[in-house]
């Protein structure tokens, strides 16, 4: 059964198999966003703007906590990659046990200590009374739900290691629905307020990773875990740590730029903090298509490195860079032309100068789609390399850019200033990205010369 569900991304056309292993990703991340954007819709139009700009408020903080837990389980992933792409089929089964005992550890240690310092980190934040504890209530829901986070991302991490992208999808629908329905029961029938939609949230991403376990359990006899290979190795945890630590803390340290850029963004009022909140979430949707060919280029990069085929390795970037381009052209003009409209699909009754801000916000950022591309694929094609610590500096780029933006532009731009951060951040980033994608690209062509004959 393993045979119908694994890809090898090491042979055929790379435009071919970027498409057939991102359109289902793809799907999978716009599911995902339903978690996020039900809660806002609801939130907003049920709850009122304080609790929406609550809501919005946490969204800084809340990818410095999550994305890093995401990026860890992404990162585990990629000796997973290898091993699978290598056909090493042994130690993929000793690298995924090793992976899970280092996920069960961050994820309880992660969820104590946000869960004590989430009211301290809002305060620091300057969030502002009025929607303070709509923020807190939220947020700490969201932290105790942490280990739902990493069972999700880390098996379907796994899933995808092995080439089979559809499989997540199947869940992130299911689960996608479930979200829907606890999202009105909880808020609407049992007044739970942003709690309500807090915990919607956590509950429907644990029936996805439980659903991504059973089905792991039945169809990939290659990973059902000898008893033996259970022992914990620390070369093993070293090498996950090595690649899972750097890429967590590429999200969290562009996160902090994230942070700052917020408690920026709070000293304008709950009005712009709802406009930001607003146009995030159909900003969202519309990179979802970005996260899709990140992920994809992880993949591909770690099976073809595991292969020692680097020659795909730019063919893969030229087929995912023109998809990239031609997608954040029609984003673009979408945005451009139906921006407010989405936007007010999340507020009720809301001010025009909500609606003004969040459409500025989206044109802005969507002009700058095309570099937004590039980070994602070649920062992720780096990871997939095994190079996952030079994420960290990009991460870094990020974060200087967003700081700056956060401690300058808005101060004296006002929202103006909100609107060219992200672009800005994008922009840093890259001129880290392209550099280092070449540089490891020759390190590695170097390192693998004597196995040339076995390239591709």
């Amino acid at each position: 059964m393993a045979k119908d569900t694994t890809k090898d991304m090491t042979q055929g056309s790379p435009m071919k198999l970027i498409l057939g292993f991102s359109v289902p990703l793809l799907f999978g991340f716009l599911f995902q966003q339903f978690y996020s954007v039900v809660d806002t819709v609801i939130v907003g139009r049920f709850l009122g703007v304080n609790a929406l700009a609550g809501v919005g408020s946490t969204g800084s903080v809340n990818f410095l906590i999550i994305g890093f837990c995401m990026g860890v389980c992404n990162g585990f992933a990629i000796p997973l990659a290898h091993k699978f792409g290598a056909k090493d089929y042994a130690g993929l089964r000793q690298f995924t046990a090793n992976a899970m005992w280092l996920s069960i550890a961050f994820a309880v240690v992660m969820t104590l200590a946000t869960s004590l310092l989430c009211r301290n980190i809002l305060t620091l934040m300057k969030t502002p009374e009025d929607i303070f504890e709509h923020a807190y209530i939220y947020i700490l829901i969201i932290f105790i739900g942490i280990p739902a986070t990493y069972l999700y991302n880390m098996l379907s991490g796994i899933i995808r290691a092995m080439g089979d992208s559809k499989t997540p999808l199947v869940f992130l629908t299911l689960s996608s629905l479930l979200n829907i329905a606890l999202d009105l029961v909880c808020i609407l029938n049992f007044g739970m307020g942003v709690a309500g939609a807090a915990l919607a949230t956590v509950v429907s991403q644990g029936v996805s990773g439980v659903l991504c376990l059973l089905y792991m359990i039945r169809k990939f006899p290659l990973l059902h875990i000898k008893k033996d290979e259970w022992k914990p190795n620390p070369s093993h945890m070293a090498t996950l740590c090595g690649m899972g630590i750097p890429m967590g803390l590429q999200y969290s340290i562009t996160a902090i730029g994230s942070v700052i850029l917020q408690t920026s963004v709070n000293t304008l009022g709950a009005v712009a903090v709802a406009s930001v909140t607003a146009a995030g979430k159909v900003s969202m949707f519309f990179c979802c298509p970005f996260d899709a060919m990140g992920s994809t280029m992880a993949t591909y990069g770690g099976q073809n490195v595991g292969a020692k085929k680097l020659d795909r390795l730019g063919q893969g970037m030229k087929a995912c860079v023109i998809l990239g381009s031609v997608y954040s052209l029609l984003a673009c003009a979408v945005l451009s032309l139906f921006g407010n409209r989405l936007a007010a699909l999340f507020i009720d009754a809301a001010s025009p100068e909500l609606l003004e801000n969040a459409r500025l916000l989206l044109i802005v950022n969507s002009a700058f789609f095309i570099p937004l591309a590039l980070v994602n694929i070649v920062r992720f094609m780096i990871q997939g390399m095994g190079f996952g610590t030079l994420a960290i500096l990009a991460g870094v780029c990020e974060m200087v850019a967003r700081s700056l933006a956060g401690l300058f532009l808005v101060p004296t731009f006002g929202f103006i200033g909100v609107c060219f951060a992200s672009p800005l951040a994008w922009i840093f980033a890259d001129a880290f990205l392209i550099p280092a994608y070449l540089h490891v690209k020759k390190k590695l062509q170097r390192l693998f010369e004597p196995s040339a004959p076995g390239r591709a």
